[in-house]
């Protein structure tokens, strides 16, 4: 089991040891950051207002083995950069009780009624665990864009409260 807390500065040294290339900093954050992130990047980060990044910790050791982003952009809820940063516990499911924790947070307001993120196309084992979860692919709601010369192909997924 994990539970979600706030994400601080004593997590940036972790969260950095995660990211190990360009691509898997776009992958997972998009063009939040750039590569290589540095503790400014990420004060910064948690100082934004429209988001609430918060740490994946598991319960049973207390260890942070992910991270997680509560988005409140432009008067949409949105789950963003979802990461399972240890290795070692990526197909355990981990990633799917991240989700569900996030989407719970944002349904304890009665007035969020749905919730979504956005997905590249080639990530199918992101795309599957989302699913699990109850997304729909928006397939009028997708984009592009150049990274390291490759075109990849943004989705957007939605969970309505119901």
């Amino acid at each position: 089991m994990i539970e979600l807390k706030p994400f601080t500065e004593n997590d940036f040294d972790i969260f950095k040891s995660w990211i190990q290339s360009e691509e898997e900093l776009y992958q997972f954050a998009g063009p939040i950051f750039s590569y290589p992130v540095t503790d400014q990047q990420l004060r910064d980060y948690i100082q934004m207002t429209d988001r609430k990044p918060l740490k994946v910790v598991l319960i049973a050791t207390n260890k942070t083995i992910g991270h997680c982003e509560l988005n409140f952009e432009n008067g949409k809820y949105r789950l963003s950069r979802i990461l399972v940063g240890d290795k070692n516990l990526r197909g355990q499911k981990v990633g799917e009780q991240i989700v569900r924790k996030m989407v719970d947070l944002f349904f304890q307001n009665e007035q969020v009624n749905e919730v979504d993120l956005n997905v590249f196309d080639w990530n199918k084992r992101a795309i599957k665990c989302y699913e699990k979860v109850g997304f729909k692919i928006n397939p009028n709601k997708t984009g592009e864009m150049i990274v390291k010369g490759k075109v990849w192909t943004k989705l957007n997924m939605i969970l309505k409260r119901e």
